[in-house]
């Protein structure tokens, strides 16, 4: 072999020795960003618990109890409010949903593929006045929510002397939701295969939460009071955020 011959051949070595270390570089970079964007996402999605209901039903003030432990003087939400907080060895994102009819749809839309667990609030005391309205939101709720993601029906401020019960709520409710079901059946005979109805329970049988494939659970709470140094009543609330963490 001339020298010109070894010269070439040993400039190819080189040659081909950068280029697998410029392609084993790119491979090890490419690895490292799909484990980190993977990373990212595990920890993002599936540890968020929606606190959703109707407007003044005391979602921001439990929010806020369970941020800071004590009374926040609170105000109709105009967007989310989130915040981390620790259940056990792991940590849940609390996402406070506005109850505006106008804005809980945009708000529930941009959190629910992240959603581990539902939260629904329920106003104890104003229940009986505004069943229709409470059933009506809780029904496209748990239509649109995936079949795994367990619920918790908070029925709150039951402080007051005219609360209601959660036997007594659960009862409502699914009386509510069935009357709710056999309308949005009618609606959505009448409609084409686009329609965004959804039929909850089991057919041929009158609506109870307990046929849902999403595991059901109610509580009492209440979180309103205005001495900072008294505590409120959460605790069934957090027993629950802690089983399911």
């Amino acid at each position: 072999m001339t020298v010109n011959e070894q010269t070439k051949s040993s400039l190819e070595k080189n040659s081909n020795m950068q280029l697998l270390s410029l392609l084993a570089a790119v491979l090890v970079i490419f690895i490292t960003l799909v484990l980190f964007t993977l990373w990212r996402r595990r920890r993002s999605i599936g540890r968020s618990i929606l606190l959703t209901g109707l407007s003044d039903s005391g979602k921001t003030l439990i929010y806020a109890r369970l941020m800071h432990s004590t009374f926040v003087r609170t105000y109709t939400s105009v967007k989310e409010n989130v915040g981390d907080m620790s259940a056990g060895k792991s940590s849940l994102r609390i996402v406070d949903i506005p109850g505006d009819e106008r804005l809980r749809s945009k708000y529930f839309d941009k959190h629910k593929t992240s959603a581990k667990g539902l939260v629904y609030v329920i106003d104890s005391v104003t229940i009986q006045k505004e069943i229709r309205d409470v059933a009506e939101y809780l029904y496209n709720l748990l239509s649109d929510v995936q079949r795994n993601v367990p619920v918790l029906i908070l029925c709150n401020k039951q402080d007051q002397t005219m609360a209601k019960g959660c036997a007594v709520i659960r009862t409502m409710l699914e009386k509510e939701l069935n009357l709710l079901r056999m309308t949005k059946t009618s609606q959505l005979e009448g409609t084409d295969a686009s329609s965004t109805n959804v039929f909850l329970g089991k057919q041929g049988k009158d609506f109870e939460l307990s046929h849902l494939d999403s595991q059901i659970d109610f509580a009492e709470s209440y979180a309103f009071n205005k001495d900072p140094q008294a505590s409120a009543d959460i605790r069934e609330l957090n027993k629950w955020l802690h089983k399911i963490a």
